[in-house]
């Protein structure tokens, strides 16, 4: 193969890449707003009640999400009961983001139906597939990174 080709290549499989992305995460994101929260708003509660409280610094990199947008999205989880803030007990300078019992029912009613939109959106390919393309996709993830 050419270098010409080995680019192209490389391209191709870029822009295949980022439709497949998008057409799932687009998918995702309207089963998600379907829940009556926003796809960040939903990552956060995820991520509180599988993980436990968070420190509110440390949620940002932990959903991918800017650290100024953080704030907002507390502010609008907080405002519809399904998380509170706590201080530190430790370090007055941190405080936690904690999924309220309200918070965590919601989780517990609308997961698996999110589980199963994603399931179904995937179905495409067979558990052969998903193992190999979960393999190679994390090899290009890491071989990104370097």
């Amino acid at each position: 193969m050419t270098r010409r080709e080995e680019l192209d290549q490389s391209l191709k499989l870029f822009i295949v890449l980022s439709r497949a992305y998008r057409a799932v995460n687009d998918q995702v994101n309207k089963s998600i707003h379907s829940f009556g929260v926003n796809p960040t708003e939903f990552a956060v509660l995820e991520l509180l009640y599988h993980k436990g409280d968070q420190p509110l610094q440390q949620i940002g990199e932990k959903i991918l999400l800017a650290s100024g947008s953080i704030t907002y999205v507390v502010d609008k989880l907080e405002q519809k009961g399904l998380i509170v803030r706590k201080a530190c007990e430790k370090d007055r300078r941190v405080t936690y983001a904690s999924i309220t019992e309200k918070g965590k029912q919601f989780i517990e009613n609308v997961f698996p139906e999110h589980e199963q939109t994603i399931h179904e959106i995937v179905s495409g390919l067979t558990v052969q597939e998903k193992e190999q393309l979960i393999e190679l996709l994390k090899k290009l993830g890491y071989s990104a990174k370097k």
